[in-house]
């Protein structure tokens, strides 16, 4: 068997179907259950650039979110995840059909009622997440020229962390915490300096790449290679930096319920540094 069996089309761009090596599946595609009837027969070949949910409990969930959205925005997320799966190099988990499509659906009724919700992480999701930004804004723009509906900058910033969320394997709640995470450190390090960061600065980017990166060490459980020599003397010279940063990383701690390794003090006490001798500079 080549071919899907079809069970039953649930609308023009998404059918049942049985599927050669997957058994029953839910097939996503731009007209695939145009005219379709139970019993008919689909080649595999005609499948690409289409999706498949094979997971039993995505299946169920789509099927019942189906009912609530537009078809024409069926067609867009769809259009939308092709164009993601095809500028990244990791497989997208599945769960991103049901995560987007609930997501912007949901931002489409808020739109229509006029409620207006600000993405309080939007600056540090673009500085973060350059390439999945870009993937939310080709989302917004889309949705713009299809629907006429102009979901705004912040929403992007949500696209993007969903993005994020699916070719990172991590649940989206994850990825809301981390990037709230990084925003209470950060004004933890304004409040600490007593110093209004420049956000366009490209010590601060460096500040919020670095803590990106620290915490996806954290969560990997990645070695950080000790610095001794570097972190005794970063410890003598910049005594109040290194305190912040000792800080910072017992809130991370606490935060994400894992390890911090004790060299990413001393990585970080030089990221502060950075951000304290712009500051010193800007007052002279």
């Amino acid at each position: 068997m080549s071919s899907l069996h079809v069970d039953k089309a649930l609308n023009n761009n998404v059918i049942i179907a049985q599927h050669p090596e997957h058994g029953e599946v839910v097939v996503i595609g731009k007209g695939i259950g145009f005219n379709r009837k139970p019993n008919d027969d689909i080649p595999l070949t005609a499948v690409e650039k289409m999706f498949i949910l094979k997971n039993q409990q995505e299946q169920e969930q789509y099927k019942q979110l189906l009912p609530q959205v537009d078809e024409a925005l069926i067609e867009i997320i769809n259009e939308v995840i092709t164009y993601i799966a095809e500028h990244t190099d990791v497989p997208l988990n599945e769960h991103i059909h049901i995560a987007l499509t609930d997501h912007i659906s949901f931002a489409l009724k808020r739109k229509e009622q006029g409620i207006i919700i600000q993405n309080p992480f939007l600056y540090e999701t673009r500085e973060i997440y350059p390439d999945e930004y870009r993937m939310g804004e080709y989302a917004v723009r889309l949705i713009k020229e299809k629907m006429d509906v102009d979901l705004g900058q912040d929403e992007i910033g949500f696209v993007a962390l969903h993005i994020y969320s699916a070719m990172t394997n991590q649940n989206i709640s994850q990825v809301r915490e981390h990037s709230q995470l990084i925003t209470d450190l950060v004004n933890l390090v304004a409040d600490q300096l007593d110093y209004s960061f420049e956000t366009q600065s490209l010590d601060y980017s460096r500040l919020l790449t670095h803590l990106r990166f620290a915490l996806e060490r954290v969560r990997r459980g990645d070695k950080v290679e000790e610095l001794h020599k570097l972190d005794s003397l970063l410890k003598l010279e910049y005594p109040e930096m290194y305190s912040l940063a000792w800080k910072l990383t017992k809130v991370m701690e606490k935060r994400l319920k894992l390890p911090v390794y004790p060299a990413e003090v001393g990585y970080l006490t030089i990221h502060l540094q950075r951000l304290n001798q712009r500051k010193e500079e800007e007052n002279k």
